[in-house]
């Protein structure tokens, strides 16, 4: 299993702007992906992309604000979170390992496999 680290988080202002890296223990050539958790509510996917190409793909609600990319000599991927807004509080995680029979943009949780610990993202009003 692919060991992932996720760092960047804070508090900001709405309006503000966060990047969050998240770091792999090995190449990946797939999949890697950003989640969400807010306090009392389900897992969300973000954003993800495809390492290879760099195809990203989006949740509408982050459409426009936030910019996957990724690094692959760094082993790298990270989240550029602009225009933030208090609905993007939660504890971000990274994600890759994404089953065969699921595809990139894929946001079912149960379709990855390896997780990071997460990093708190706080956004005041």
């Amino acid at each position: 299993q692919v060991h992932l680290v996720e760092s960047g988080g804070g508090s900001v202002e709405a309006g503000g702007s966060l990047r969050l890296s998240c770091t792999a223990s090995e190449y990946i050539s797939s999949c890697m992906a950003w989640f969400r958790q807010a306090p009392g509510k389900e897992r969300e996917g973000v954003a993800a992309i495809y390492i290879r190409s760099a195809s990203a793909y989006y949740v509408d609600s982050v459409k426009g604000r936030f910019i996957i990319s990724r690094d692959t000599a760094k082993r790298a991927m990270y989240l550029q979170m602009n225009g933030l807004k208090p609905e993007d509080t939660a504890m971000y995680y990274c994600a890759t390992d994404l089953l065969a029979s699921g595809s990139c943009g894929t946001w079912s949780t149960t379709a990855w496999r390896s997780w990071g610990q997460g990093t708190q993202v706080t956004v005041s009003s």
